[in-house]
Order: structure tokens, then C-alpha cells, then sequence
């Protein structure tokens, strides 16, 4: 008697099997979240003073073309005498209309910008605003390589004996690879 139950079950159970689908894939979820790092050449705008480093960044995308981006920078190769720039900034930014491979982007960051000066004669940390605008391009569906340009503002910036104070302008470009997580 089990056994006419197990198969009359199986029988009826059958046609329900073959009427399932299955779930489509989706791309939702989390927004795109984005690492990456970068070197740098830049203009320090502190006595004619040209230096290259590295950088790492994190961009977040919660809206299809706006999204989050945060970086830091230091700039220690091509240093005179112990002099660097460091930048930790964070800010909008966004992506305009997407080609095949391509995406142009804008940003405006703001945050903190140190410097080290020539015979550590001293060291300052100042607020920077860092407008900048650039290319990601696609490699694979994780890949991107990155061209970057950026303008710096440090107004509060103020010089060191014998130098003039004032505003700060550092400019420079960058170029990196980047890994979209998800």
C-alpha cells in the first residue's frame, strides 16, 4: 500500500515539475562599488616644484550616473629635499552617458591636503577643493583603465618664512587601472 501512495504521489507531482521555470538573472543588488589605483604627475604649484606618486580611489554608484568617489594621493617621487604633497579628499561624481567602452566622467572632491616643506622647515594640513573630470574605459566586465586630470584649490594654504602666503593651485593628471567589485 506504501508503495501505490509513493508512486501515485510521484505521478502526480510530476506535471508541477515540468511547469517550473527558472528565476531570470539579475543585475540588481548593490550599486556598483569600484577600487582602484593610479600614479600621478603633477604641478605642486610650490616653487616650480614637478612630482610624480601613487594613488588608490573607491568609486560608489548608487544612481545609474551619479555616485561617490574617494582617493588618496601622495606625491613623493622627484622630491627636493623631503618635500611631499599628500591629498585625502571625497566628493560627487558624475558619469555621463555611456558608450561601448568608454565613460566620461566629472567630479568636484574636497577634504584635506598636507604638505611637507623643503628641509622640513615645517608641515601644514589645509582643506583642498579638487574639481577634475575623466575617462574610464572598459577592458573586460570587471577591468578599467583610467585617465584622470585634476585641479586642486588649498586657499588656506599659508607659506613658509621668507615665501609669500597664499592659495595653492596643484594640477596634474593621472593614469590607473580599477576592479568594479559587483
Amino acid at each position: 500500500m506504501f508503495q501505490k501512495c509513493l508512486i501515485l504521489a510521484a505521478l502526480l507531482l510530476a506535471p508541477a515539475h515540468l511547469f517550473s521555470q527558472v528565476v531570470a538573472e539579475t543585475r540588481g543588488g548593490a550599486p556598483p562599488l569600484t577600487v582602484g589605483g593610479y600614479f600621478s604627475y603633477f604641478n605642486t604649484d610650490y616653487a616650480s616644484n614637478h612630482m610624480a606618486g601613487v594613488g588608490a580611489f573607491v568609486d560608489w554608484m548608487p544612481l545609474r550616473n551619479l555616485g561617490v568617489e574617494a582617493e588618496g594621493r601622495w606625491l613623493r617621487f622627484n622630491a627636493l629635499h623631503d618635500f611631499n604633497q599628500d591629498t585625502y579628499l571625497i566628493g560627487p561624481r558624475y558619469s555621463f552617458r555611456r558608450g561601448h567602452h568608454l565613460t566620461p566622467y566629472a567630479k568636484v572632491l574636497m577634504g584635506a591636503g598636507e604638505i611637507n616643506f623643503p628641509y622640513s622647515l615645517a608641515h601644514g594640513g589645509y582643506f583642498a577643493l579638487a574639481p577634475g573630470a575623466g575617462v574610464d574605459y572598459r577592458l573586460t566586465r570587471h577591468w578599467r583603465a583610467r585617465a584622470d586630470y585634476e585641479y586642486q584649490l588649498w586657499p588656506t594654504a599659508v607659506g613658509i618664512p621668507g615665501i609669500p602666503s597664499g592659495m595653492l593651485k596643484p594640477n596634474g593628471v593621472s593614469v590607473g587601472l580599477s576592479y568594479r567589485l559587483y
